[in-house]
């Protein structure tokens, strides 16, 4: 059967023991110390990714806000320079418009000038024509 030794007992209870020691000193020690190390950075890494988040939606929404800035001073620009030059195209308009009335009525006076000269002339050729008949009936 099966013996107990009380001297085989303590011997490998105290190289049990100082096993224990030098391997919690050699072994389980620095790697506990390197896993909390490990976590630690990692914790870290992890808190600096999700400030860069933070920094980078930031940044994606200032730049959204000028991107809308810009557009709406683009249009604000483009409406007023759409307004100018409707203005100035109503206003080529209304010269055109004014010159062509202008022109018209010049015409209008120059014919009326020349149909006044064609009916003096003509009422001058009558007067000769009928003088001239009159003559010619009085001759015949």
């Amino acid at each position: 059967m099966l013996e107990f030794n009380p001297l085989w007992f303590f011997v490998c209870l105290v190289n049990f023991l100082v096993l224990l020691f030098v391997l919690n000193s050699i072994l389980f020690k620095p790697l506990a110390k390197v896993a909390k190390e490990r976590e630690s950075a990692t914790e870290g890494s992890l808190e600096e990714a999700k400030s860069m988040t933070v920094k980078k939606d930031d940044a994606v929404a200032k730049m959204n806000a000028e991107l809308l800035a810009a557009r709406n001073k683009a249009k604000e620009a483009f409406n007023e320079l759409r307004e100018g030059g409707q203005a100035v195209q109503k206003e080529a308009m209304s010269k055109a418009e004014a010159q062509a009335v202008d022109m018209i009525e010049k015409a209008r006076k120059e014919l009326q000038a020349e149909a006044e000269k064609a009916r003096a002339a003509l009422k001058a050729d009558i007067d000769k024509f009928s003088e001239e008949i009159v003559r010619k009936l009085v001759k015949a």
